[in-house]
């Protein structure tokens, strides 16, 4: 192995380890009830996506993997699962599109697509358990429209927007920081 690839495996571990760490020890939750949203939960899939589709890939998985392992409920790792989806085409996009992270608007455009697709992923993921009488009251109390459609769909797309933005403000700090290798390092977020 050379070192750009050992380089690039570590960077992808610790993004991994990012992403389970952040929503288990962050304090900066907001409470929908019956869902809630850790602010900067998926920032490190994000800056995953920035760097190609294999990392993110990686990542979206490891950190699946890390919230089963963690114990999370079976709903929680498979809207985490899903993230899979939204990170690799995400990345495969900008692969193809790197300038679309150069400018405010065309970035806010994208993130908006992540989102809905990230969205999307989520509440499939949560209707099996919905429909199978499977979660908190809450979410019965609520109806399926509010808690799933609205809640767990529409505020993912807000969420995810929020995360990205922030993924993108660390991605420009760290990059002039540090060499990281990209698959096409013509990535530039400004």
């Amino acid at each position: 192995m050379n070192r750009n690839n050992n380089r690039g495996m570590v960077i992808s571990a610790l993004l991994c380890a990012i992403g389970i760490v952040v929503p288990i020890i962050s304090p900066l939750k907001i409470t929908l009830e019956p869902a809630s949203f850790t602010l900067a939960s998926h920032v490190a899939i994000f800056i995953a996506m920035f760097i190609s589709p294999a990392t993110a890939l990686f990542v979206a998985a490891g950190t699946a993997v890390g919230f089963l392992v963690a114990g999370f409920p079976i709903v929680v790792v498979l809207r985490a699962a899903s993230h899979v989806g939204f990170a690799t085409l995400g990345a495969f996009y900008l692969k193809k599109h790197p300038d679309i992270l150069e400018s405010f608007k065309s970035s806010q455009i994208f993130s908006l697509a992540i989102g809905l697709l990230h969205g999307i992923g989520e509440v499939l993921a949560v209707i099996p358990f919905y429909f199978g009488n499977n979660m908190s009251s809450a979410y019965y109390a609520k109806g399926f429209i509010v808690s799933v459609v609205l809640l767990v769909g529409l505020g993912t797309i807000v969420h995810s927007m929020v995360d990205f933005y922030l993924a993108q403000v660390i991605w420009k700090h760290v990059t002039k920081a540090v060499k990281i290798p990209r698959e096409n390092n013509s990535y530039n977020v400004h």
